[in-house]
């Protein structure tokens, strides 16, 4: 019989064995040189890291497939310095486009193949988006594919079968959706909401919905936004649409964030009245399948409303009205470098009474805690994990928050959210240098770690890419956080 470790045992070996990625990550050049800052952390530790070809990273979406885990990542544009980074496995120099890895083994990812993205810098160019399908749970899909649906800059959607995830193969290609960005693909019935600019309407984003639950044949089922961003609308126009998530015809609900730094609204949407509801875009038909709608500070945004529903409060555990909760958590994205704007952080609205959202709590990093507006580049929040996996769902959630790196915040308490972990990353020879024009007109430009998008899997595993080149970063929960989890064995 082999006996289970002691939880002192097993924190000295998860000690170890970060000490032991560290220095397999000094060999191979991914820790920084002497004289630069070094991995920060609490309760949170490195598991493996891949450099991702120094590309800038946004959306890691992490896919079980054929009893492998694979990992997508969705690249910016390049930059002025490196537009066309090189891959190594093709020899080629490459636009940014959408990594493929297989993290089956956290400790060593292995990088399977770079799809090159569309030319252009920054949020310009690249494939910045990406959603995995598994053909056999949409309602019209060939079961022997897994579908990837990816932005492709500023041009088109596209749907990739990766089922051989070294060897993509194109399957479709929806042309003209400009001022694509961050889109919600249902698997269980094919509908998606794609964040584009329909020309007409009087922002650059808002949403085209489509059935893509056959992957070959898209169909497009109509255009949607806020009333006053429809083609001829009066007064001005609202602030333009960041991104959806819908919990399909179960929840029977889509939560709508708009505005990322400034002017956000959260906007909750009947699904069932979005897809058969009148379509032509009028004031009249757009409100027709809105249920609630939060407009908030203009100093504040929207950039991802996570839902967070049924959800018990200990404290009102003896009252007869209201004892379950529902909650959307709103995080708003930083846009300058070094505190240059109003501070972003993460909202816990109370939408109960969904005619009526109401801000409870909100969350940030104290400033102070390690100087950030000193570090270089964005100092806030950005986005949350958006995976609704039972290990973390309705217990912790998972904050990218630029220059402070990975937050884990214990949400079991929506109305007072407490931080428990974080992990920021130590800079690397290929982290980019972020800049401010001072007054007097000189630039000042600093190197740091910016922690961009996060996500996790259903082992636990916590996934956190940089948008200033450094790479990935696969990290676990230790110590007390970890005990909030509810962790497979």
């Amino acid at each position: 019989m082999v006996k289970a470790l002691s939880a002192s045992t097993q924190s000295t070996l998860r000690c170890l064995a970060f000490a032991a990625s560290s220095l397999a990550l000094a060999a191979a050049g991914a820790l920084p040189a002497s004289g630069q800052t070094a991995p920060e952390a609490k309760d949170m530790v490195l598991v493996g890291f891949e450099a991702l070809q120094a590309r800038s990273a946004y959306q890691p979406t992490i896919h079980q497939q054929g009893g492998r885990w694979i990992a997508y990542i969705g690249h910016h544009g390049g930059t002025e310095e490196v537009p066309k980074p090189l891959n190594p496995l093709t020899g080629a120099l490459e636009f940014n486009g959408t990594s493929i890895l297989d993290v089956t083994d956290p400790h060593n990812p292995k990088y399977l193949t770079h799809i090159p993205g569309e030319e252009g810098l920054a949020e310009a160019g690249g494939a910045q988006m990406v959603r995995v399908c598994d053909g056999k749970a949409l309602p019209k899909g060939d079961p022997s594919a897994v579908y990837m649906l990816r932005t492709f800059g500023n041009t088109a959607h596209e749907i990739w079968n990766t089922a051989d995830p070294a060897k993509p193969v194109l399957v479709t290609r929806l042309d003209g959706l400009k001022g694509t960005h961050k889109n919600w693909w249902e698997c269980d019935t094919g509908i998606a909401y794609l964040v584009s600019g329909v020309p007409g309407w009087r922002v650059d984003r808002m949403t085209e919905v489509y059935d893509l639950s056959d992957p070959a044949k898209p169909v497009k089922i109509r255009d949607f936004g806020l009333p006053g961003q429809e083609p001829g609308g009066a007064g001005r126009a609202p602030t333009r649409l960041h991104g959806p998530i819908s919990t399909g015809p179960k929840g029977n609900r889509v939560y709508f964030a708009y505005g990322t730094n400034e002017g956000g609204i959260l906007q909750i949407v009947d699904r069932g009245k979005l897809l058969a509801g009148p379509k032509e875009p009028t004031e009249a038909n757009l409100l027709y399948p809105q249920v609630g709608r939060l407009d908030m500070s203009p100093l504040t945004g929207a950039h991802t409303t996570f839902p967070v529903l049924g959800m018990p409060i200990a404290e009102f555990a003896k009252d007869k009205v209201g004892k379950v909760r529902n909650f959307v958590v709103v995080t708003n994205e930083q846009i300058k470098n070094e505190c240059q704007e109003p501070r972003q952080f993460v909202w816990f609205v109370d939408v109960t009474v969904e005619q009526h959202p109401a801000s409870v709590a909100t969350w940030g990093v104290p400033e102070a805690s390690g100087d950030f507006c000193n570090r270089g580049g964005r100092f806030g929040t950005h986005a949350s994990n958006e995976s609704m996996t039972d290990v973390y769902y309705g217990r912790l959630m998972f904050f990218s928050h630029f220059n402070a790196g990975v937050r884990a915040v214990d949400i079991r308490d929506p109305y007072h959210p407490t931080e428990v972990a974080y992990y920021v990353p130590a800079i690397t020879k290929n982290t980019d240098k972020r800049c401010i024009r001072l007054d007097n007109g000189a630039e000042r430009c600093k190197t740091a770690i910016q922690t961009n998008n996060v996500e996790v899997d259903d082992r636990g595993y916590i996934y956190a890419v940089d948008r200033a080149n450094t790479g990935l970063h696969i990290l676990e929960l230790t110590g007390d956080a970890r005990k909030i989890a509810n962790l497979p064995h």
